[in-house]
């Protein structure tokens, strides 16, 4: 999501008439697409800010911050940065700009007419085959770690169209890998039902719009929600090529005492009939999922169910973050009881339970030939990298004329825990093999 505002605010900078720099110490305007999703993020915004107000005393200097604010860094902001601005007000910066040195605060809050201006801004997409859509913004599921509903708001779906033209816009422009996006992103359509496409219907849309298209892209999308997840979503992804098998499903916890301390509304078993609908419709696709350790309260018998599921779902790959408090949040009131050692050694112990299951699962595909498409230059000299559909990093030897957001096929020749490589298979053996 930060990707994806950045290249909303590039457009209406650049059309402002300032130029892009690579070096910072160049630039006359300097920002920050914050997330308070972690103290860390924010902590990083603090320190950055501080280093630009220094050279405020030797060059004219402009700066501002935008994104996931919480309102009561908002308050300390607005006295270090010359601009404070949500993401729906991204449209008003150049008339912020032009009147500089006149005081206002932004009310903080997200009216529909504001968002959707936000969306109708093109982006500056900075890769030539990878982009985000936005579908939805904001969140009304008020898990008590989470400070979104008060960065973002309540929930908003866009337009279906606009998403479609959008979509339609970029696989004809050549890019292969699209992600559509939201806090929520499959509540999709709830705020408008009866007026607007369900979350399955939106992918179905797209996926006839692939097939009809006649051109190779993946489509993926992030974050839903387990509540919102039904198997109308799996039977459409498994009908089309192009909505991509990889299925992102977080679930925080593995423990339902834990869950309901969340506001998760649901429990593990919840969960698990989910993923057992994938591993059924999908057999195929990859599950990825985000946890937290060391919530409020969690005792070692709760973390222990966390890893009983880790060891149960068998993901693919993990996002697992030591809990930290988010001021706003309702469990910021709750005393951060688990100490910060304790979390790290839990962290540990959860990243090493996914290590044996990704490995497993990357030695099972040696031997097989696998769809990839390349991203880039590989860290170890002669070879590029690249993801399979399921995002599994690959790495293959190749000359420098491989380009990124090339699709090409690979046999799978030895495994790591969390990436594979592989031979390029030449085109006269795809076609033998065809024929």
């Amino acid at each position: 999501m930060n990707r994806s505002d950045s290249e909303r605010v590039r457009t209406v900078i650049e059309g402002m008439g300032y130029k892009w720099t690579d070096k910072e110490e160049e630039a006359g305007l300097l920002g920050v697409i914050a997330c308070s999703v972690r103290q860390k993020s924010i902590d990083k915004v603090y320190s950055r800010i501080a280093r630009w107000n220094r050279q405020k005393n030797k060059r004219n200097l402009l700066t501002f911050v935008s994104g996931c604010v919480l309102p009561a860094d908002r308050e300390k902001f607005l006295k270090l940065f010359d601009f404070v601005f949500t993401m729906a007000e991204l449209p008003e910066f150049p008339d912020m700009i032009r009147q500089y040195g006149v005081t206002t605060q932004s009310r903080l809050t997200f009216p529909k007419e504001k968002i959707r201006e936000f969306w109708m801004v093109h982006p500056s997409y900075v890769s030539d085959y990878e982009a985000f859509i936005p579908i939805q913004n904001g969140c009304d599921k008020f898990c008590t770690y989470c400070a979104v509903p008060y960065t973002r708001g309540r929930e908003i779906s866009r337009p279906s169209g606009e998403i479609l033209d959008e979509l339609k816009q970029l696989v004809e422009q050549g890019y292969k890998s699209i992600t559509l996006l939201g806090q929520n992103v499959n509540s999709y359509g709830l705020d408008k039902q009866g007026s607007e496409l369900s979350f399955p219907g939106l992918l179905k849309a797209i996926g006839e719009f692939g097939r009809a298209s006649g051109k190779e892209f993946w489509v993926y999308f992030t974050s839903p929600h387990p509540r919102d997840m039904n198997d109308e979503v799996f039977h459409t992804i498994a009908q089309y090529n192009c909505l991509a098998k990889q299925i992102h499903l977080p679930l925080q916890s593995g423990d339902d005492h834990v869950l309901k301390r969340m506001n998760r509304r649901h429990t593990l078993a919840d969960y698990g009939l989910i993923v057992d609908s994938i591993r059924r419709i999908l057999p195929g696709a990859t599950l990825f999922t985000d946890i937290i350790v060391g919530f409020t309260g969690e005792t070692e018998e709760e973390f222990e169910n966390s890893r009983k599921a880790m060891e149960r779902f068998q993901y693919n790959m993990a996002y697992i973050a030591v809990y930290s408090p988010r001021p706003g949040a309702a469990s910021a009131k709750w005393d951060d009881d688990v100490p910060l050692q304790v979390k790290k050694e839990r962290l540990h112990r959860l990243t090493e339970e996914l290590t044996r299951h990704t490995l497993g699962y990357n030695k099972a595909l040696i031997g097989k030939r696998m769809r990839v498409l390349v991203t880039g230059h590989d860290r170890k000299p002669g070879y590029v990298s690249g993801i399979t559909e399921g995002r599994i990093v690959v790495r293959f030897a190749a000359g420098n004329d491989m380009v990124p957001g090339t699709f090409v096929w690979l046999n799978i020749t030895s495994s790591a825990p969390y990436s594979i490589e592989g031979e390029l298979v030449k085109e006269s053996a795809i076609a033998h093999s065809a024929s």
